[in-house]
């Protein structure tokens, strides 16, 4: 149930039992454990009560954990679904290939420094795509970390500046994300512009 919300929307208790394939009442006991321990949080509408992660803490230790699901002894082979792996969301940030690629490519660039903060020339090329710099510093949560990606064991970009990666690229419709699924879709303006912005060859 915690995976299912990790692509962002919240979901019914009914919606999450049969994610689960439990029974409704199996799913409400352990909907209000999780509640009552932090992990979810709900949302009344109506008569409705909707479900989804208490904040991308909880996000980024559930990607933390993937890890550990069936952890290879030999060489890593990825076993994920190739359209989760190309580009999917993490919680709110861009995660798989995509998301591990742009994280190497800031780093390369030398627009992001060792200790996940922008350079002055990461502050000007987010601000050629619209990103207000400054206004992510304001937020409650953290600027930008090395979050875990699941599918490629190295990081991808999290934190506000991941989200605001995310938002910009949706926003010029770079990607789009799939219903129901936290796989998104590159499109061919998406590809054209990570390459040309970002030196990201997107296949």
């Amino acid at each position: 149930m915690l995976f299912s919300l990790m692509d962002g929307h919240a979901r019914t208790s009914t919606e999450l039992a049969v994610v689960a394939d439990v029974s409704a009442s199996t799913a409400s006991a352990h909907l209000n454990r999780l509640k009552a321990e932090r992990l979810v949080k709900v949302i009344t509408q109506g008569k409705h009560r909707f479900y989804s992660l208490d904040g991308p803490k909880v996000a980024r230790v559930l990607e933390g954990l993937s890890v550990l699901v069936d952890q290879p002894r030999r060489q890593f082979v990825p076993n994920t679904p190739a359209r989760l792996r190309a580009a999917r969301v993490c919680y709110d940030h861009l995660a798989g290939h995509l998301g591990v690629s742009l994280h190497d490519q800031f780093k390369e660039l030398k627009w992001l420094t060792g200790a996940y903060d922008l350079t002055a020339d990461g502050v000007k090329a987010l601000a050629n795509l619209g990103v207000d710099v400054e206004d992510l510093r304001k937020l409650r949560r953290r600027f930008a970390y090395a979050c875990l990606d699941w599918s490629e064991r190295r990081p991808h970009l999290g934190g506000a500046l991941g989200s605001a990666l995310l938002h910009t690229a949706l926003k010029r419709k770079w990607v789009t994300r799939e219903l129901d699924s936290r796989a998104i879709q590159v499109t061919n303006a998406g590809r054209r512009e990570l390459l040309a912005r970002f030196g990201v060859d997107v296949l």
